[in-house]
């Protein structure tokens, strides 16, 4: 069995952002596998610099809407639209083809289609109301908490994923990254659900912790029946699923104790 080592921690970001991370890149193609164990980490620096930039927005006086707006637009921004652009190219394939190859093909092909717009779309509006519902009603510190945990939970999901389905494709991102250990994979789950305890509590961490099981099962069941296996536009799908289900999840907690 093989450890975290801190090496990991570049090699995650590097693959999940577009941070400039300098590093031995055949040593980090190596090591890929081994490090989804800090997805969950950069999850949670990622929604910690966008909840960050909404408490600076909020001191300024900027409403909780377009200041909403302006996170997510941070997220996509730091991502390059990594997770968005498999939630497309999913939503694309798995509904438009006819067979396992076509929806792999439509899932390879840059070009968006009608059901990818759609689920970019709703999947924006559902995170942009979640995030001003929270800012309105929580305010920017406990939002910028929430960031943190979604962020760790939806790429803890992703690892999930990534280790209890095989390849769809002998090609492609999720193939060059590989299998995941299970050691790796338990050690991901831990640090999601323990993000989710140290900065929300545990009644809010249990049901992150359910949000990105169940979106893990969703896409997951979805992905093999569809295409056989995962690829790494199924993962992004997983993480924007399991961030959507989150902030909901969050968001109406907090209405129903209000």
């Amino acid at each position: 069995m093989s450890r975290p080592r801190l090496v990991d921690l570049g090699i995650a970001l590097s693959l999940l952002s577009r941070v400039p991370v300098p590093q031995d890149h055949a040593a980090a193609g190596a090591r890929a596998a081994q490090a989804a164990w800090a997805y969950p980490l950069v999850g949670a620096a990622l929604g910690g610099a966008a909840g960050g930039l909404g408490w600076a927005l909020a001191a300024l006086g900027v409403p909780a809407g377009p200041a909403a707006a302006v996170m997510l637009a941070a997220l996509v921004m730091v991502t390059g639209a990594l997770h968005e652009d498999g939630l497309a190219d999913s939503a694309d394939g798995l509904w438009g083809g006819w067979d396992a190859a076509r929806r792999l093909e439509i899932m390879r092909d840059s070009r968006i289609g009608a059901y990818g717009v759609l689920a970019l779309g709703l999947g924006l509006l559902l995170r942009w109301s979640c995030l001003a519902a929270l800012l309105a009603e929580t305010g920017p510190v406990a939002t910028l908490a929430a960031l943190v945990a979604v962020g760790a939970m939806s790429r803890a999901a992703m690892v999930g994923v990534m280790r209890a389905l095989p390849l769809a494709r002998n090609d492609g991102l999720s193939h060059r990254v590989g299998t995941v250990p299970g050691w790796a994979a338990g050690l991901a789950a831990a640090v999601g659900l323990g993000t989710g305890l140290a900065v929300l509590g545990p009644v809010a961490a249990v049901v992150l912790g359910f949000a990105g099981g169940i979106a893990a099962i969703l896409v997951g069941r979805l992905a093999r029946s569809r295409i056989g296996g995962q690829t790494g536009d199924i993962l992004g799908a997983t993480q924007q699923v399991a961030e959507i289900l989150g902030l909901l999840a969050l968001a109406t907690l907090v209405a129903q104790s209000t």
